[in-house]
This record gives structure tokens, C-alpha cells and sequence, in this order.
């Protein structure tokens, strides 16, 4: 597999408003679907965009339910898809939206994996906020897993309320909540140990994951930790809030 070939090819598809281009389907390990999508980080750097951060997907046992896998994943986040809570999306600029309910990590010191323990993660958060990630359903996340990473995991942006900073060491992320509300409306409740038991063992998880393609998980580095829920579709109109305790809420609409 020439992953330069995959790399530039799914560039060009998604430059024409395609997805999950049909050459590609069915033939991605994962070790090489990850291999493109980190080529295709370089080459957007390259080009002028900020790596930011990284996404770690399919923490919570709801969510590897509901999309019939049964691993995390991880993609990485840019400067330009960072967006304050209160944003107002472009449901004309949106392919397919969706949101999750996570908090985005801050990580204060470098961890360089193999070997990374939970304890380890948890000691280098230096502060957490409220967030929401913003998905785009581009295709079948399911059907095909490998070219859904490769395409970036379903990353489109990430909205966050105001961070915690420094967190403080005894604060336990397992027992953090979220009140999830649509339109005013209670939708769902959930808790931090949803994710893996707590984000640090996803960060963890992160760190490691990372470390077998030789990238470290840097000091600066915003990290989304995974949903505490279920994955949550849009529509045109709809105004989201997702209250978490004791971290405070963050908020988006979308017309």
C-alpha cells in the first residue's frame, strides 16, 4: 500500500465534497489508516494549518455500542476548528453534523508511550474545560473503520466553555457529570467514568496509542477526551447545552 497515493487521494476527494472515496474502502489496516491520517496532519500543517491537539473517540461503552466498534480511536484537533462556547455554526458549512459530550484535557508535561500509566496521565493534566465535540457523519463510521480514521475520526470542530486551571490533584474526573440539554430539554445524564473510568485512563490510552506510530503526546497539547454519552445527531436550528459539574457548561447552536 503506497500511503502517499491514499493520503493525496482522499485530499482531492474531500477538495470535491467526497468521502470516504470508493478506491479506498476495504483496504486499510488500521495501522495504515492511522499512518494516512497523521500523513495528512503533516500535509495540512504544511499548508499553513496549527496542530493543536488530539480527539480520542469511542471511550465510553455507549458509544462503542452504538457505532458497532469495540476500541477507542484517536484523530487530532487544529487551531482553526477551536471554537468558544456560544458558537453559532453555519449549518450550510456542516456535512451530516452531530455533537459528544467530553472535557477537553491540557496537557502540562510531556508523555511519551509505551508504558504511560493512568497515574502518569492524570498528573500531567494541568487543567480541563467543558466541551463539545462537533462531528461530521461523512459516511459509514462502522462499516468501514480504517477509512473513517484515516478521514479524521468524524472531527470537524470543538467548542469549549472555560477551563480548569490547575486542576486540582484530588478533583476525581470519574465523578464528573454532564446534564446533556437540546432545545431546552433534558436529554440525558451521564458520568466521567463512562469514559474508560476516568479521562485519565483514556489520555493514558492516548499517550500509548501514539506511541507506536513514534509521536509524542506534548506538553501543550488540548486532548478531547472522549464522550460521556451517546453520539447525538442535529438539526437545523437546534441550540445544545451540556452541563458538567463541576467544570460549568458549554453551549452551541446551529441555523
Amino acid at each position: 500500500m503506497d500511503v502517499d497515493e491514499v493520503i493525496e487521494s482522499i485530499l482531492e476527494h474531500a477538495r470535491q465534497g467526497v468521502y470516504y472515496p470508493d478506491k479506498w474502502r476495504g483496504r486499510l489496516t488500521q495501522a495504515q489508516a492511522y499512518q494516512v491520517q497523521l500523513g495528512i496532519l503533516a500535509r495540512l500543517v504544511a499548508g499553513g494549518e496549527t496542530h493543536t491537539g488530539w480527539k480520542i473517540g469511542l471511550t465510553a461503552r455507549a458509544m462503542q455500542i452504538q457505532q458497532g466498534v469495540h476500541e477507542p480511536v484517536f484523530g487530532f484537533l487544529l487551531a482553526s476548528g477551536a471554537r468558544p462556547s456560544g458558537t453559532v455554526f453555519d449549518w450550510a458549512e456542516l456535512v451530516r453534523p452531530g455533537f459528544e459530550n467530553e472535557l477537553c484535557l491540557t496537557v502540562g508535561t510531556t508523555l511519551r508511550g509505551p508504558g504511560v500509566t493512568r497515574a502518569q496521565a492524570r498528573a500531567a493534566i494541568s487543567a480541563a474545560a467543558p466541551a463539545l465535540e462537533i462531528v461530521e457523519r461523512r459516511g459509514d463510521f462502522a462499516a468501514d473503520l480504517n477509512l473513517a480514521l484515516a478521514d479524521n475520526a468524524q472531527q470537524k470542530a470543538f467548542v469549549t466553555g472555560p477551563p480548569t486551571s490547575p486542576l486540582p490533584p484530588e478533583l476525581d474526573l470519574g465523578a464528573a457529570t454532564v446534564e446533556v440539554f437540546v432545545n431546552d430539554a433534558r436529554v440525558e445524564h451521564a458520568t466521567g467514568a463512562a469514559v474508560m473510568g476516568d479521562a485519565a485512563a483514556a489520555l493514558a490510552w492516548l499517550a500509548n496509542k501514539l506511541g507506536e506510530f513514534g509521536w509524542p503526546l506534548a506538553a501543550g497539547m488540548r486532548v478531547m477526551s472522549g464522550s460521556f454519552t451517546r453520539q447525538y445527531g442535529l438539526n437545523p436550528g437546534d441550540r445544545v447545552e451540556s452541563r458538567f459539574a463541576p467544570f460549568g457548561p458549554v453551549r452551541a447552536s446551529f441555523r
